[in-house]
């Protein structure tokens, strides 16, 4: 798992002993399930824990010297700061596996057979109410999609209406508004050379290579292929430029799940304009593996009272997007982790 932001406890948590550890554990976990300060007397209490609560308080005390935990009022028991949940996540966690019943449910909810959009949209369903947090997929944009075929509907005056079949099962539709009017049979002779010429070729390669020779000897090229060109140029343009593609599901999960209504309205926020989202998890891209963020280790101000866990997943060997979920800090991170894993290799599985 990886650390995205440095330790800035006063003291590094490395060399805590086994009886701190094992309380601090105990502490955040029972944080985690009821939300409320954790009280030394409780701990003490604890099947196992062999002693005396003012033992556990000079434990406390030194977790609390080293940044790991914090009392948020006086005389009240103990939080784990953000620095305590990341020793915890980093050092203490064991993610167990999935059993076979959960598993099996997982599986059900992705259908093999839809399309991608389809499949990311179904993934960010499964993450969600696996997990009761937002679950939250990208998919890089269309320019690495391969072309298959192209074909163009005339419209009313100078639009047009362009089918693309990209990756053998995604069907785009786009409408283009050309220079001048053009007839059906033109519109269709164009059609069928750009799904000869170009079919096979990402759309990126079609637009920046193709085309763009093209468009250097425009002046030369006969009124056949001037039309191919402009049509061409505008249909592939209108999908290689697209954005990524952004699935979000269980975003009202926040309302329920967060004490601070302030905080959990700032990431709806977030969520509604999409941009934010679409950064945060681009740079989980660039790594592999469960990628960890807590509070302000995001870097994104809306995020900063809460944690992203996330994986990047391929498509045929090459990175295709990201997927994860968002939710408050004091989350079930062995489940989440679990989860968020076994969608990334499910998805994987489903886009093959």
């Amino acid at each position: 798992m990886t650390r995205h932001s440095p330790q800035t406890a006063s003291q590094d948590p490395g060399d805590l002993d086994s009886r701190s550890q094992s309380l601090l554990r105990m502490l955040v976990e029972r944080y985690i399930e009821s939300g409320e300060p954790i009280a030394s007397k409780w701990l003490a209490s604890v099947p196992g824990v062999k002693v005396s609560s003012a033992t556990v308080r000079n434990v406390m005390a030194s977790l609390e010297q080293r940044g790991l935990v914090r009392s948020p009022h006086t005389s009240a028991g103990k939080v784990p700061t953000n620095e305590g949940l990341r020793f915890f996540v980093d050092s203490l966690v064991q993610v167990p596996p999935i059993d076979t019943g959960e598993l099996s449910a997982l599986q059900q909810t992705i259908d093999p057979d839809a399309s991608a959009e389809d499949l990311i949209s179904q993934a960010s369903v499964l993450l969600s109410t696996a997990t009761d947090l937002v679950g939250v997929v990208t998919m890089k944009g269309e320019e690495r999609g391969i072309l298959r075929q192209m074909e163009f509907l005339k419209l009313s005056g100078t639009r047009a209406l362009v089918i693309m079949v990209v990756n053998d099962r995604d069907v785009r539709n786009h409408i283009i508004h050309t220079t001048r009017e053009y007839s059906e049979r033109e519109l269709d002779e164009a059609g069928n050379f750009v799904s000869k010429h170009f079919g096979g070729m990402t759309l990126k390669e079609i637009r920046d290579e193709v085309l763009a020779s093209m468009e250097s000897d425009k002046e030369k090229l006969d009124s056949f292929l001037q039309t191919t060109l402009e049509v061409a140029g505008k249909a592939i343009q209108s999908l290689a430029s697209t954005s990524d593609n952004l699935a979000l599901a269980g975003e009202a999960h926040l309302l329920g799940a967060h004490q601070d209504l302030e905080s959990a309205k700032k990431a709806l926020d977030a969520f509604a304009r999409k941009r934010l989202v679409l950064e945060l998890l681009d740079r989980s891209m660039r790594s592999d593996g469960i990628q960890l963020y807590i509070g302000g280790e995001s870097g994104y101000k809306p995020f900063s009272d809460f944690s992203v866990v996330t994986r990047r997943y391929r498509k045929s060997g090459e990175i295709a997007g990201v997927l994860g979920v968002i939710g408050p800090k004091r989350m079930p991170y062995q489940k989440v982790i679990g989860v968020v894993d076994m969608t990334s290799k499910l998805l994987e599985r489903s886009l093959e």
